[in-house]
């Protein structure tokens, strides 16, 4: 699978499951089961984009739009 360096994501917190898929047009969508208070839904994020890469959570930085729906993240390998 290709990992690519930066994405796009469209966050949806409070949603039943996570889930973390990428969308038509070019922007990831991400549902989230934390609630966006205390930084817990960007925790669940980052969390989520490196267990769907298979990646490390060091790897996976929150770029831009910490408190934003659509947030861009870096990824180092």
């Amino acid at each position: 699978m290709h990992v690519p360096s930066s994405l796009q994501v469209k966050v949806k917190p409070n949603a039943r499951e996570d889930r973390f898929a990428p969308g038509d047009d070019g922007i990831w969508l991400a549902s989230l089961k934390a609630q966006p208070v205390d930084g817990k839904a960007n925790e669940a994020l980052i969390a989520l984009v490196a267990d769907y890469f298979k990646l490390r959570k060091q790897q996976v930085h929150l770029k831009s739009g910490a408190s934003a729906r659509i947030k861009r993240l870096l990824i180092s390998s």
